[in-house]
Protein backbone atom coordinates (compact mmCIF):
# COMPACT_ATOMS: atom_id res chain seq x y z
CA UNK A 1 0.00 0.00 0.00
CA UNK A 2 1.48 3.33 -1.04
CA UNK A 3 1.97 5.95 1.64
CA UNK A 4 0.90 9.56 1.24
CA UNK A 5 3.44 11.87 -0.33
CA UNK A 6 3.58 13.97 2.84
CA UNK A 7 4.90 10.92 4.70
CA UNK A 8 7.34 9.76 2.04
CA UNK A 9 8.78 13.30 1.89
CA UNK A 10 9.01 13.57 5.69
CA UNK A 11 12.59 13.39 7.00
CA UNK A 12 13.30 11.20 10.04
CA UNK A 13 12.92 13.19 13.25
CA UNK A 14 16.37 14.34 14.34
CA UNK A 15 16.32 12.95 17.86
CA UNK A 16 14.89 9.59 16.80
CA UNK A 17 17.96 9.12 14.59
CA UNK A 18 20.26 10.08 17.45
CA UNK A 19 18.54 7.54 19.70
CA UNK A 20 19.12 4.86 17.05
CA UNK A 21 22.86 5.57 16.87
CA UNK A 22 23.16 5.57 20.66
CA UNK A 23 21.35 2.23 20.88
CA UNK A 24 23.69 0.69 18.30
CA UNK A 25 26.78 1.86 20.18
CA UNK A 26 25.45 0.58 23.50
CA UNK A 27 24.79 -2.83 21.96
CA UNK A 28 28.52 -2.93 21.26
CA UNK A 29 29.25 -2.27 24.93
CA UNK A 30 30.24 1.40 24.59
CA UNK A 31 29.72 3.56 27.69
CA UNK A 32 27.89 6.42 26.02
CA UNK A 33 27.87 9.92 27.46
CA UNK A 34 24.97 11.63 25.72
CA UNK A 35 25.17 15.40 25.47
CA UNK A 36 22.52 15.29 22.79
CA UNK A 37 18.85 15.55 23.69
CA UNK A 38 17.58 18.33 25.97
CA UNK A 39 15.63 16.18 28.40
CA UNK A 40 16.01 17.30 32.05
CA UNK A 41 17.66 14.56 34.07
CA UNK A 42 16.35 15.66 37.47
CA UNK A 43 12.92 14.43 38.64
CA UNK A 44 9.69 16.38 38.66
CA UNK A 45 9.16 18.18 42.01
CA UNK A 46 7.68 15.83 44.59
CA UNK A 47 4.69 18.08 45.32
CA UNK A 48 3.69 17.83 41.67
CA UNK A 49 3.99 14.04 41.65
CA UNK A 50 1.95 13.78 44.84
CA UNK A 51 -0.83 15.95 43.42
CA UNK A 52 -0.95 13.80 40.28
CA UNK A 53 -1.25 10.65 42.36
CA UNK A 54 -3.99 12.17 44.50
CA UNK A 55 -5.97 13.35 41.49
CA UNK A 56 -5.50 10.04 39.66
CA UNK A 57 -7.49 8.35 42.44
CA UNK A 58 -10.46 10.66 41.86
CA UNK A 59 -12.96 8.92 39.51
CA UNK A 60 -14.13 12.32 38.23
CA UNK A 61 -10.76 12.63 36.47
CA UNK A 62 -11.14 9.32 34.65
CA UNK A 63 -13.57 10.71 32.09
CA UNK A 64 -12.95 12.86 29.03
CA UNK A 65 -11.34 16.16 29.99
CA UNK A 66 -12.48 19.48 28.56
CA UNK A 67 -11.00 20.24 25.16
CA UNK A 68 -9.69 23.69 26.03
CA UNK A 69 -8.31 22.55 29.38
CA UNK A 70 -9.50 22.68 32.95
CA UNK A 71 -10.51 26.19 34.05
CA UNK A 72 -8.24 25.66 37.08
CA UNK A 73 -5.21 25.00 34.90
CA UNK A 74 -5.88 27.88 32.53
CA UNK A 75 -6.34 30.21 35.51
CA UNK A 76 -3.08 28.95 37.02
CA UNK A 77 -1.32 29.77 33.73
CA UNK A 78 -2.84 33.25 33.71
CA UNK A 79 -1.86 33.81 37.34
CA UNK A 80 1.69 32.65 36.64
CA UNK A 81 2.00 35.04 33.68
CA UNK A 82 0.85 37.91 35.90
CA UNK A 83 3.35 37.06 38.66
CA UNK A 84 6.27 36.24 36.36
CA UNK A 85 5.90 38.76 33.53
CA UNK A 86 3.29 41.29 34.65
CA UNK A 87 1.10 40.15 31.72
CA UNK A 88 -2.65 40.08 32.37
CA UNK A 89 -4.49 37.28 30.56
CA UNK A 90 -8.14 36.32 30.36
CA UNK A 91 -7.93 32.65 31.36
CA UNK A 92 -11.08 31.75 29.43
CA UNK A 93 -10.36 33.57 26.16
CA UNK A 94 -6.58 33.89 26.02
CA UNK A 95 -5.29 30.54 27.34
CA UNK A 96 -5.60 27.08 25.80
CA UNK A 97 -4.12 23.90 27.30
CA UNK A 98 -1.78 21.85 25.14
CA UNK A 99 -0.49 18.28 25.14
CA UNK A 100 2.97 19.78 25.54
CA UNK A 101 3.90 22.91 23.58
CA UNK A 102 5.21 20.77 20.69
CA UNK A 103 1.66 19.72 19.91
CA UNK A 104 0.40 23.29 19.72
CA UNK A 105 3.38 24.46 17.66
CA UNK A 106 2.75 21.64 15.20
CA UNK A 107 -0.96 22.43 14.89
CA UNK A 108 -1.07 26.23 14.82
CA UNK A 109 -0.30 26.20 11.09
CA UNK A 110 -3.53 24.27 10.49
CA UNK A 111 -5.38 27.35 11.75
CA UNK A 112 -3.83 29.81 9.29
CA UNK A 113 -1.94 28.13 6.47
CA UNK A 114 -3.54 27.03 3.21
CA UNK A 115 -1.61 25.14 0.52
CA UNK A 116 0.89 27.49 -1.05
CA UNK A 117 1.04 29.91 1.89
CA UNK A 118 4.29 30.88 3.59
CA UNK A 119 5.53 30.81 7.16
CA UNK A 120 8.67 32.59 8.35
CA UNK A 121 10.82 30.03 10.13
CA UNK A 122 14.18 30.55 11.90
CA UNK A 123 17.21 28.66 10.56
CA UNK A 124 18.63 27.04 12.62
CA UNK A 125 15.48 26.30 14.55
CA UNK A 126 13.36 23.70 16.30
CA UNK A 127 12.38 21.30 13.48
CA UNK A 128 8.67 21.29 14.38
CA UNK A 129 8.17 24.86 13.07
CA UNK A 130 8.93 23.66 9.57
CA UNK A 131 7.22 20.27 9.94
CA UNK A 132 3.95 21.87 11.10
CA UNK A 133 4.10 24.24 8.15
CA UNK A 134 4.70 21.29 5.81
CA UNK A 135 1.76 19.26 7.15
CA UNK A 136 -0.54 22.25 6.60
CA UNK A 137 0.56 22.42 2.95
CA UNK A 138 2.62 25.55 3.39
CA UNK A 139 6.19 26.49 2.54
CA UNK A 140 8.83 27.69 5.00
CA UNK A 141 10.79 30.82 4.21
CA UNK A 142 13.98 30.50 6.23
CA UNK A 143 15.16 33.43 8.32
CA UNK A 144 18.93 32.94 8.84
CA UNK A 145 20.15 33.19 12.43
CA UNK A 146 23.76 34.27 12.09
CA UNK A 147 26.42 34.55 14.78
CA UNK A 148 27.36 38.08 13.73
CA UNK A 149 23.78 39.21 14.48
CA UNK A 150 23.59 37.45 17.83
CA UNK A 151 21.43 34.75 16.21
CA UNK A 152 18.56 37.20 15.69
CA UNK A 153 16.82 37.26 12.29
CA UNK A 154 17.30 40.35 10.13
CA UNK A 155 13.73 41.46 9.54
CA UNK A 156 14.83 44.04 6.99
CA UNK A 157 16.32 41.27 4.83
CA UNK A 158 12.94 39.55 4.34
CA UNK A 159 11.66 40.53 0.88
CA UNK A 160 8.44 42.52 1.05
CA UNK A 161 6.63 40.15 -1.34
CA UNK A 162 7.55 37.24 0.95
CA UNK A 163 6.42 39.10 4.06
CA UNK A 164 3.08 39.96 2.45
CA UNK A 165 2.43 36.28 1.72
CA UNK A 166 3.50 35.07 5.16
CA UNK A 167 0.86 33.89 7.63
CA UNK A 168 3.00 33.05 10.68
CA UNK A 169 6.41 34.00 12.03
CA UNK A 170 8.01 31.51 14.42
CA UNK A 171 10.48 32.81 17.00
CA UNK A 172 12.13 31.19 20.01
CA UNK A 173 14.06 33.09 22.71
CA UNK A 174 15.95 32.00 24.72
CA UNK A 175 16.82 30.04 21.62
CA UNK A 176 17.13 26.39 20.81
CA UNK A 177 19.69 25.44 19.55
CA UNK A 178 21.90 28.54 19.85
CA UNK A 179 21.19 29.66 23.42
CA UNK A 180 20.80 33.24 22.16
CA UNK A 181 18.55 35.76 23.90
CA UNK A 182 16.45 38.58 22.46
CA UNK A 183 16.50 42.18 23.74
CA UNK A 184 13.20 44.07 24.18
CA UNK A 185 13.92 46.33 21.21
CA UNK A 186 14.03 43.30 18.93
CA UNK A 187 10.59 42.20 20.10
CA UNK A 188 9.34 45.75 19.49
CA UNK A 189 10.61 45.53 15.91
CA UNK A 190 8.83 42.18 15.52
CA UNK A 191 5.52 43.69 16.66
CA UNK A 192 5.87 46.54 14.14
CA UNK A 193 6.76 44.06 11.38
CA UNK A 194 3.77 41.84 12.18
CA UNK A 195 1.40 44.79 12.20
CA UNK A 196 2.69 46.07 8.88
CA UNK A 197 2.37 42.71 7.13
CA UNK A 198 -0.67 41.37 9.02
CA UNK A 199 0.85 38.13 10.24
CA UNK A 200 0.73 36.20 13.52
CA UNK A 201 3.89 35.90 15.63
CA UNK A 202 4.27 32.51 17.33
CA UNK A 203 6.82 32.80 20.11
CA UNK A 204 8.11 29.55 21.57
CA UNK A 205 8.99 30.44 25.17
CA UNK A 206 10.03 26.98 26.37
CA UNK A 207 13.30 28.21 27.92
CA UNK A 208 12.38 31.52 29.56
CA UNK A 209 12.88 30.09 33.05
CA UNK A 210 16.48 28.92 32.57
CA UNK A 211 18.82 31.91 32.83
CA UNK A 212 22.42 32.41 33.91
CA UNK A 213 24.54 35.11 35.51
CA UNK A 214 21.46 37.01 36.65
CA UNK A 215 19.77 37.07 33.25
CA UNK A 216 15.95 36.91 33.38
CA UNK A 217 14.22 36.35 30.04
CA UNK A 218 11.18 38.41 29.07
CA UNK A 219 7.93 37.22 27.57
CA UNK A 220 7.17 38.38 24.05
CA UNK A 221 3.75 39.39 25.38
CA UNK A 222 5.36 42.02 27.59
CA UNK A 223 6.05 44.00 24.42
CA UNK A 224 3.47 46.76 23.79
CA UNK A 225 1.06 45.59 21.10
CA UNK A 226 2.25 41.97 21.16
CA UNK A 227 -1.09 40.52 22.15
CA UNK A 228 -2.71 42.05 19.05
CA UNK A 229 -0.28 40.25 16.73
CA UNK A 230 1.01 37.24 18.61
CA UNK A 231 0.77 34.21 20.82
CA UNK A 232 3.26 32.53 23.10
CA UNK A 233 3.80 28.85 23.74
CA UNK A 234 4.98 27.81 27.17
CA UNK A 235 5.73 24.32 28.36
CA UNK A 236 6.07 22.90 31.84
CA UNK A 237 8.64 20.46 30.42
CA UNK A 238 11.82 22.46 30.97
CA UNK A 239 10.45 24.79 33.65
CA UNK A 240 9.43 22.01 36.05
CA UNK A 241 11.23 18.93 34.65
CA UNK A 242 7.97 17.56 33.23
CA UNK A 243 8.94 16.49 29.71
CA UNK A 244 7.14 13.16 29.96
CA UNK A 245 3.94 14.62 31.38
CA UNK A 246 3.05 16.43 28.11
CA UNK A 247 1.41 19.59 29.31
CA UNK A 248 1.79 23.18 28.21
CA UNK A 249 -0.21 26.16 27.00
CA UNK A 250 -0.62 28.73 24.26
CA UNK A 251 -1.58 32.21 25.42
CA UNK A 252 -2.16 35.61 23.88
CA UNK A 253 -4.26 36.70 20.90
CA UNK A 254 -7.82 35.58 21.63
CA UNK A 255 -8.71 34.84 17.99
CA UNK A 256 -5.67 32.57 17.62
CA UNK A 257 -6.42 30.84 20.93
CA UNK A 258 -9.99 30.18 19.77
CA UNK A 259 -8.79 28.90 16.39
CA UNK A 260 -6.31 26.45 17.90
CA UNK A 261 -8.92 25.33 20.40
CA UNK A 262 -11.28 24.61 17.49
CA UNK A 263 -8.64 22.48 15.77
CA UNK A 264 -7.97 20.59 18.98
CA UNK A 265 -11.64 19.78 19.56
CA UNK A 266 -11.53 17.90 16.27
CA UNK A 267 -8.24 16.02 16.64
CA UNK A 268 -7.62 15.32 20.33
CA UNK A 269 -9.54 14.89 23.56
CA UNK A 270 -7.45 17.03 25.87
CA UNK A 271 -4.96 16.34 28.66
CA UNK A 272 -5.70 13.81 31.43
CA UNK A 273 -7.17 15.93 34.21
CA UNK A 274 -4.89 14.50 36.90
CA UNK A 275 -1.93 15.85 34.92
CA UNK A 276 -3.60 19.23 34.57
CA UNK A 277 -4.06 19.40 38.34
CA UNK A 278 -0.39 18.46 38.71
CA UNK A 279 0.38 21.37 36.39
CA UNK A 280 -1.63 23.66 38.67
CA UNK A 281 0.48 22.50 41.61
CA UNK A 282 3.68 23.20 39.69
CA UNK A 283 2.62 26.69 38.64
CA UNK A 284 1.35 27.66 42.09
CA UNK A 285 3.68 25.84 44.49
CA UNK A 286 7.06 25.48 42.77
CA UNK A 287 8.11 29.07 42.07
CA UNK A 288 11.64 28.43 43.37
CA UNK A 289 12.22 25.35 41.22
CA UNK A 290 13.34 27.19 38.04
CA UNK A 291 15.91 29.19 40.03
CA UNK A 292 17.30 26.01 41.58
CA UNK A 293 17.56 24.37 38.17
CA UNK A 294 19.15 27.48 36.63
CA UNK A 295 21.94 27.32 39.22
CA UNK A 296 22.48 23.66 38.40
CA UNK A 297 22.51 24.27 34.65
CA UNK A 298 24.89 27.19 35.07
CA UNK A 299 27.38 24.92 36.85
CA UNK A 300 27.09 22.47 33.96
CA UNK A 301 27.37 25.25 31.38
CA UNK A 302 30.57 26.44 33.03
CA UNK A 303 32.00 22.90 32.91
CA UNK A 304 31.19 22.69 29.18
CA UNK A 305 32.74 26.08 28.41
CA UNK A 306 35.84 25.18 30.41
CA UNK A 307 36.16 21.89 28.52
CA UNK A 308 35.72 23.51 25.12
CA UNK A 309 38.23 26.25 25.85
CA UNK A 310 40.76 23.72 27.08
CA UNK A 311 40.46 21.99 23.70
CA UNK A 312 41.00 25.16 21.70
CA UNK A 313 37.49 26.58 21.26
CA UNK A 314 37.06 30.34 21.62
CA UNK A 315 33.49 30.58 22.81
CA UNK A 316 31.33 32.84 24.93
CA UNK A 317 28.99 31.21 27.46
CA UNK A 318 25.26 31.43 26.67
CA UNK A 319 23.07 33.51 28.97
CA UNK A 320 20.09 31.15 28.94
CA UNK A 321 18.57 27.83 27.78
CA UNK A 322 19.95 24.35 28.44
CA UNK A 323 22.31 24.27 25.45
CA UNK A 324 25.75 25.33 24.32
CA UNK A 325 26.11 25.99 20.56
CA UNK A 326 29.64 25.72 19.23
CA UNK A 327 31.40 25.73 15.84
CA UNK A 328 32.77 22.49 14.42
CA UNK A 329 36.52 22.23 13.79
CA UNK A 330 37.56 23.50 10.35
CA UNK A 331 37.05 21.04 7.53
CA UNK A 332 34.38 18.91 9.24
CA UNK A 333 30.64 18.94 8.68
CA UNK A 334 28.47 18.81 11.76
CA UNK A 335 27.42 15.22 11.02
CA UNK A 336 31.01 14.11 10.45
CA UNK A 337 32.12 15.76 13.69
CA UNK A 338 29.26 14.24 15.70
CA UNK A 339 30.06 10.82 14.25
CA UNK A 340 33.74 11.27 15.09
CA UNK A 341 32.96 12.05 18.73
CA UNK A 342 30.68 9.03 19.01
CA UNK A 343 33.18 6.66 17.42
CA UNK A 344 36.36 7.99 19.05
CA UNK A 345 35.09 8.86 22.52
CA UNK A 346 31.58 7.48 23.03
CA UNK A 347 30.29 11.06 23.35
CA UNK A 348 27.05 12.15 21.70
CA UNK A 349 26.42 15.72 20.50
CA UNK A 350 23.75 16.95 18.13
CA UNK A 351 24.86 17.97 14.61
CA UNK A 352 23.77 21.50 13.84
CA UNK A 353 22.54 20.66 10.34
CA UNK A 354 19.61 18.88 11.97
CA UNK A 355 18.24 22.34 12.79
CA UNK A 356 18.56 23.72 9.28
CA UNK A 357 21.06 24.70 6.62
CA UNK A 358 22.41 27.56 8.72
CA UNK A 359 23.15 25.08 11.49
CA UNK A 360 25.78 23.40 9.35
CA UNK A 361 29.22 23.92 10.83
CA UNK A 362 27.92 23.91 14.41
CA UNK A 363 27.04 21.33 17.04
CA UNK A 364 24.84 21.48 20.13
CA UNK A 365 25.66 20.28 23.62
CA UNK A 366 22.84 19.66 26.08
CA UNK A 367 23.33 20.50 29.75
CA UNK A 368 21.06 17.67 30.94
CA UNK A 369 24.01 15.61 32.26
CA UNK A 370 25.75 15.64 35.63
CA UNK A 371 28.92 17.73 35.88
CA UNK A 372 31.02 14.63 36.54
CA UNK A 373 29.89 13.09 33.25
CA UNK A 374 30.50 16.36 31.38
CA UNK A 375 34.06 16.45 32.69
CA UNK A 376 34.56 12.80 31.80
CA UNK A 377 33.27 13.51 28.27
CA UNK A 378 35.85 16.24 27.73
CA UNK A 379 38.59 14.10 29.24
CA UNK A 380 37.73 11.46 26.65
CA UNK A 381 37.86 14.03 23.85
CA UNK A 382 41.25 15.21 25.06
CA UNK A 383 42.60 11.64 25.17
CA UNK A 384 41.26 11.09 21.65
CA UNK A 385 43.14 14.14 20.39
CA UNK A 386 40.02 16.03 19.48
CA UNK A 387 40.69 19.76 19.39
CA UNK A 388 39.21 22.67 17.53
CA UNK A 389 42.40 23.40 15.65
CA UNK A 390 43.63 19.83 15.04
CA UNK A 391 41.19 16.94 15.11
CA UNK A 392 42.53 13.39 15.05
CA UNK A 393 40.74 11.48 12.29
Amino acid sequence: MQQAQRITNLPPYLFAEIDRKIAEARKQGVDIISLGIGDPDRPTPESVVEEACRQAHNPANHRYPSYEGLPEFRQAVADWYRRRFGVELDAEAEVVTLIGSKEGIAHISLCYVDPGDLNLVPDPGYPVYEIGTFFAGGTSYKMPLLAERGFLPDLTAIPSDVARRAKLMFLNYPNNPTGAVAPPEFFADVVAFARHYDLLVCHDAAYTEIGFDGYVAPSFLQTPGAREVGVEFHSLSKTFNMTGWRIGSMVGNAEAVEALGRVKTNIDSGVFQAIQYAGVAALRQENDHPRVMSRLYQERRDAVIEGLRRLGWRIEPPRASIYVWAPCPPGLTSTAFATLLLEKAGVVVTPGVGYGQQGEGFFRISLCVEVSRIREAFARLERAGIRFDAVAR
